[in-house]
């Protein structure tokens, strides 16, 4: 029986920052109750990464219009700002910026693929650099630490990855971003379905005990 008890205060209890244990009610406050939502959520975001795996190039395409937007935006609130600031020496190079992220927004608006094949380029050098800033992190913390031996296989998978995707360059220009977003909401859901299981075992528990 105390076996039992001791089983579920380590399932209620987590430790907080200071080592201290915090009550259910406080980690998942009203998460408990509407878990439900949180389940829904991460299922959404599952299926809508599936099918976004089976239309790599479209996603692709539609990520890179959104970053379009973003870039506009920025543009555009960036020359308001720079208006704005009366006086201040930065001015005409804050508008420049601006103007140039509107002038690359209306190039990927133009021509979304050329948009796509110049970011995938630019998203396989990046992987690349990580990759041997990772290697040479961990030849670094080699003598130091002994978890030295992750860090460098994280760093050749990088390498490989950046690699791969620059050798078979124009080709994954139209799928790579499309594919990794694709992932990430996949991942996302799963995390938000964990964790509202998570919070539907803890709501139970609540209940049952006062926790």
């Amino acid at each position: 029986m105390n076996n039992d008890n001791e089983t579920v205060d380590n399932v209620e209890r987590v430790k907080a920052g200071d080592g201290m244990p915090l009550p259910l009610k406080e980690v998942f406050g009203d998460l408990g109750k509407n878990w439900g939502w949180l389940m829904a959520l991460g299922i959404l975001f599952v299926v809508l990464g599936v099918i976004a795996l089976g239309m790599p190039v479209a996603m692709t395409l539609t990520t890179v219009v959104f970053f379009a937007v973003l870039l506009f935006a920025g543009g555009i609130f960036q020359i308001i700002d720079a208006f704005k600031c009366k006086g201040w020496k930065g001015t005409v190079w804050h508008v420049l910026i601006g103007l140039l992220y509107i002038v690359a927004a209306g190039v990927i608006f133009n021509n979304p693929a050329l948009g796509s094949l110049t970011l995938t380029a630019m998203l396989g050098a990046i992987f690349i650099a990580i990759g041997l800033l990772r290697i040479v992190m961990s030849l670094q913390l080699k003598q130091q630490s002994g978890g030295w031996g992750w860090l460098l296989f994280a760093g050749i998978v990088s390498i490989l990855l950046g690699a791969a995707i620059l050798l078979k360059w124009p080709a994954t220009g139209l799928v790579v971003i499309g594919v990794l977003v694709a992932i990430e909401m996949i991942i996302h859901g799963w995390s938000y379905v964990f964790m509202a299981l998570a919070a539907r075992k803890a709501h139970r528990i609540i209940t049952n005990t006062g926790a």
